[in-house]
C-alpha cells in the first residue's frame, strides 16, 4: 500500500517536473543579464500605479506569489517611472517613501484605488502627500522621508533595475536579476508563477 501511494505521488509530480523541464529560453523566459544573477534567489515584480493591469495583478497575483513562493526566495517590487509622464517619478518616490515608513501595503492599495477606482488626478507631490496623510502618515514624516538619502537611493536603484530589465511593459516578473518571464506564450497566472519559481532555483 505504501509503495503504491509513493508511486501515485511520483506520477502526480511528473507533469509539473516535465513542464518545468520544458521551459525554454526565448519562449518562456529571456536572459537579460549574461553575468551572474543576484546573490540570493529573488522574484521581482515591476509595476506602475498608473497601470490598470498592475492594479489587477496586485489584487490577484501578488497574494499568490506571497503565499506560494519557495522557501528561501525573496519577493520584491519595483515601481517604474516611465508611465504617468512627470508624475511617474513622484509615484516611484511615493513607493520608496511608503517602504521607508513601513506602510507599503496600505499606501499601495490607497494609490491604486485613488487612481483607478476614484479617478483621482495627481498633479504634484502635494497631492501624493495628502493621500499619505489621509492614510495615517504624519506630514512631517512624509516630508522627511521624501527628501531622504534612503529614498533617493531606492529610486535610483529602481530606475537602474528597470533599465537593466529591458522592459516593454508592466506588470513584469524578473527572477534573480537575470531572467525575465515572457508573457506572450503564458496561458495563465499559475503558469507565470511556475516559470518564475522554476527560474528562481535554476542553476546557471
Amino acid at each position: 500500500m505504501k509503495k503504491a501511494l509513493l508511486m501515485a505521488a511520483a506520477l502526480l509530480a511528473m507533469p509539473f517536473m516535465s513542464q518545468a523541464a520544458d521551459y525554454k529560453e526565448g519562449v518562456h523566459y529571456e536572459i537579460i543579464n549574461e553575468g551572474p544573477g543576484s546573490a540570493k534567489p529573488e522574484v521581482t515584480e515591476f509595476f506602475s500605479f498608473y497601470c490598470p493591469h498592475c492594479y489587477n495583478f496586485s489584487k490577484t497575483v501578488v497574494p499568490m506569489i506571497e503565499e506560494k513562493i519557495p522557501e528561501g526566495v525573496t519577493f520584491n517590487q519595483t515601481h517604474v517611472d516611465f508611465i504617468g509622464r512627470e508624475m511617474g517619478v513622484e509615484m516611484s518616490r511615493a513607493f520608496a517613501v511608503a517602504h521607508q515608513l513601513n506602510v507599503e501595503k496600505k499606501i499601495e492599495q490607497a494609490l491604486f484605488a485613488a487612481i483607478h477606482d476614484k479617478k483621482q488626478r495627481f498633479v504634484s507631490r502635494d497631492d501624493v502627500r495628502a493621500l499619505f496623510i489621509a492614510n495615517g502618515v504624519e506630514g512631517k514624516d512624509f516630508d522627511s522621508a521624501a527628501n531622504s538619502f534612503m529614498v533617493n537611493a531606492q529610486m535610483n536603484k529602481m530606475k537602474r533595475d528597470t533599465q537593466n530589465a529591458k522592459l516593454s511593459g508592466v506588470p513584469a516578473l524578473v527572477v534573480n536579476g537575470k531572467y525575465r518571464v515572457m508573457n506572450d506564450n503564458i496561458k495563465s497566472y499559475d503558469e507565470m508563477l511556475d516559470i518564475a519559481f522554476y527560474l528562481s532555483t535554476k542553476k546557471d
